[in-house]
């Protein structure tokens, strides 16, 4: 599926630090069971930037109609949506239909400024006003489906059955069974002849909520505090705003992204927005939760899908969609780093995993030899025991042997292990080997799997007294950024490098290929060490 876009062109790429360049607003839900609580959290939904409120009456306990509804309009800080949600689409009221039908219409009568209405009892509501609707309020008009995404033929039928209600502003909310599922959302909301919400719920449907502003919808929906939500994948108002930079977004940004599965834990969205916001590149970048590379990278083909990263376990497949691969990410067997050559759309792949993470292990050398080296690697004549055999393995494989280390390769699966080690002219052996694996001392180690990765942070890929033999350990994991295995290394005696240090490496020279744009160095650190 193609998404509209115009054509790339370099003044599409700057804005102006600080413009607003979209008109989505930012609404957030207020979800308390008292009056005096939704009155707390309104003025928290303000002071974090949201420009609306959703009003969730069926939250309410002990809900007086006239009384709560006239504190709830007279004292709200900002404009206000109400929402009567019936369990019936997901909400939790389950009282009688005509009883909650008129607590909207009052609401409409009180100066509401929007109310939301169910399709199923759309024309119901119209026939009990009969016209009467105070012009101030706009009438939202919502469809939810809790289980799935329709095909796009479908939503653009249900989008015609809302407008046909009369509806001012039409709402559809879906659920990400994939991360694909959210362009047919995409494709009918760039297409929609009347304001329109469209949005996709779940971790998967997350990149609908930021990408509404590109794709112009009327609102998308920010939570006050974390995990606070009234629908599942809602991000906060707080990361619209200063993660995602969601004033920014307008229809000609450029879309990049991590791609990764699990995602939620990656800091690159954090270091990627930062950097474009200081260089004032019109990019925007995402976690983007995939299951399948291809599906995405066929789903999402615009010229307006520009760049993205590979993390576990997609750098292997990501090299199988690319056009045009570069001769060390070729040799490698993996990418990290996909761009989208704006002249004829092929993808390009490249792998600075290597670059990223070699030059880590070799400034951690040079600290422990407490030197600068200038006449050739540190990492000559080392032997470098390399955990795993994915993508990133892989690169640290061929890294070690550029730059001239005796590389090990060890893996829980032989096969694999021996297949890489050819490759890099090394050994290898199977992680359980690696603990009895000593034929020298001062050895350098670096783990490339996900074995102590967050939330499993307990976890470690070789035991303590394994650890002794090695004069440094690197490990390729950033969250957290200080794993088991580096706390017991550096116990041992070893010299330690987190994966951070490979993360901001690689970090510099991608955002600098996105962008054309040399990367703000010391922004992207400060960055990095508020959010580790």
């Amino acid at each position: 599926m193609t998404l509209p876009s115009g054509p790339l062109a370099v003044s599409d790429l700057h804005t102006t630090n600080g413009t607003r360049r979209n008109s989505t607003l930012i609404c957030a839900p207020v979800m308390a069971e008292s009056v005096d609580q939704m009155l707390v959290q309104m003025r928290k939904a303000r002071e974090v930037g949201a420009d609306l409120v959703e009003i969730r009456l069926d939250f309410l306990k002990n809900f007086s109609p006239r009384q709560d509804l006239e504190i709830l309009i007279k004292h709200s800080p900002l404009p206000t949506l109400f929402t009567y949600r019936p369990a019936w689409e997901g909400g939790q009221y389950k009282g009688d239909d005509n009883k909650r039908q008129d607590a909207l219409h009052l609401a409409m009568e009180l100066g509401a400024d929007y109310i939301d209405v169910e399709l199923q009892v759309a024309h119901d509501f119209y026939n009990s006003i009969q016209g009467e609707k105070p012009e101030k309020v706009k009438i939202i008009v919502s469809s939810h489906n809790y289980q799935k995404t329709p095909s796009t033929e479908e939503i653009g039928d249900l989008v015609a059955r809302i407008q046909a209600t009369g509806a001012d502003i039409v709402k559809i909310a879906t659920t990400a069974l994939d991360i694909t599922d959210s362009a047919r959302v995409f494709q009918v909301l760039v297409h929609s002849q009347v304001p329109m919400i469209g949005l996709v719920m779940g971790e998967k449907g997350l990149i609908s909520r930021v990408l509404s502003a590109k794709y112009g919808a009327f609102l998308t929906f920010g939570t006050i505090e974390a995990g606070v939500v009234s629908a599942p994948g809602q991000p906060t108002v707080k990361d619209l705003l200063d993660l995602y930079n969601f004033r920014l977004i307008g229809p000609d940004t450029k879309v990049h992204g991590v791609i990764g599965n699990p995602i939620g834990h990656s800091k690159s969205p954090h270091l990627y927005n930062a950097a474009f916001k200081s260089i004032n590149f019109n990019g925007i970048y995402l976690p983007l939760l995939v299951d399948s590379v291809a599906n995405f990278i066929n789903t999402y083909n615009s010229p307006d899908f520009v760049g993205y990263s590979f993390t576990i376990p997609h750098k292997e497949s990501g090299l199988k969609c690319c056009d045009e691969i570069d001769p060390k990410a070729k040799e490698i067997g993996a990418v990290n780093c996909m761009i989208r050559r704006p002249t004829d759309g092929k993808l390009l792949g490249y792998n600075v995993d290597y670059l990223g993470a070699i030059a880590a292990i070799e400034e951690g050398l040079q600290a422990l030899n407490g030197s600068s080296n200038t006449s050739g690697s540190l990492l000559a004549g080392k032997l470098f025991v390399v955990m795993g055999a994915g993508g990133a393995g892989k690169a640290l494989a061929y890294g070690g042997k550029e730059k001239g280390a005796r590389v090990v390769v060890a893996n829980r699966t032989y096969d694999k292990a021996k297949a890489l080690a050819n490759k890099v002219g090394g050994e290898a052996i199977t992680l359980a080997e690696l603990e009895n694996f000593h034929p020298e001392d001062g050895m350098v180690l670096a783990n490339t799997t996900s074995v102590g990765m967050k939330p499993r942070t307990d976890q470690t890929p070789i035991s303590k007294k394994a650890l002794k033999h090695y004069s440094l350990v690197f490990d390729a994991i950033y969250t957290p950024k200080w794993t088991r295995l580096l706390q017991e290394a550096q116990e041992s005696g070893a010299a330690v490098v987190s994966g951070t240090e490979m993360l901001l490496n690689q970090a510099f020279v991608q955002i600098e290929n996105f962008s054309g744009v040399p990367a703000p160095k010391q922004l992207i650190r400060d960055v990095l060490a508020r959010n580790t």
